[in-house]
């Protein structure tokens, strides 16, 4: 036997599928309202420079959007692609130089052979340069952005960028070496001294460019000190106060810890 719902079941089904059609047929109606939507690229882009020139970032990324879905491989669509990373970058904060770098890279990813690429390459490693921690924290993306400026000036080592890409690089590897100074230091405190020695030797050989090679060189002597190794601290040192003999460390070297 064929069984049927009863009306008040069915009604509310029937209510709910109007409804449901009724938002469809509204949402589209509110798209085809959008005025952007109604813009060709070129205008569409015009008007998100206006913005930009406004420095009115979040109401001009629409305009660029909207140019590039238009026209993506054209000339008009690739610059709005640009600016529209740029309005991310432009606007700060952490949250946007993530946008910012996705965009940047998307772009990259697109025309990887655009003349704009050695910007689009600085771009992404300063999107990076400007999320990186202190140096009492993760360097995970501080690395990300040394690879970055070293891909640069790798790839790009003529271009406008690449001196720099060498000063915002020698910034972030100074912010790594402070890292590794930081980790040393916390070994030599908590009774690790060959541990603190080895960060300290390596800051040395990676990072020669370090602005405070004398304290590492104190530390390290220091730390062959605590580790019974006192030829090693002696030498430690003699380079200190030769290399550096104004540094306020070469005066402080702990000539009682050489022969432990």
């Amino acid at each position: 036997m064929k069984r049927t719902l009863p009306l008040f079941w069915l009604l509310p089904c029937l209510a709910l599928l109007a409804l449901s059609n009724a938002g469809c047929h509204h949402g589209r109606a509110k798209a085809k309202d959008d005025p952007i939507l109604r813009l060709g690229a070129d205008e569409s882009l015009a008007q998100g420079k206006t913005f930009l020139a406004q420095k009115k970032y979040a109401r001009a990324r629409p305009f660029f959007t909207h140019a590039f879905e238009v026209e993506p491989n054209s000339a008009t669509g690739r610059e709005a692609l640009l600016l529209s990373a740029d309005t991310f970058y432009l606007e700060g904060g952490a949250t946007n130089f993530v946008q910012a770098e996705a965009k940047y890279r998307d772009y990259l990813n697109r025309f990887p052979t655009s003349e704009q690429a050695a910007y689009v390459q600085f771009q992404i490693a300063n999107s990076l340069a400007k999320r990186m921690e202190r140096p009492d924290r993760d360097q995970s993306v501080t690395r990300k952005a040394l690879e970055a400026y070293d891909d640069l000036i790798r790839l790009y080592p003529t271009s406008e960028y690449a001196d720099q890409a060498k000063e915002q690089s020698q910034v972030v590897r100074g912010n790594l070496a402070e890292h590794e100074f930081l980790v040393g230091e916390f070994y030599l405190r908590y009774g690790a001294p060959q541990a603190a020695v080895d960060r300290f030797e390596y800051l040395l050989k990676n990072f020669p460019s370090y602005a405070q090679k004398d304290k590492v060189i104190y530390f390290l002597g220091v730390a062959y000190g605590d580790n019974k190794k006192p030829e090693e601290a002696k030498k430690a040192f003699e380079r200190l106060k030769k290399e550096y003999p104004q540094s306020p460390y070469a005066g402080e070297a702990p000539d009682q810890k050489v022969g432990q």
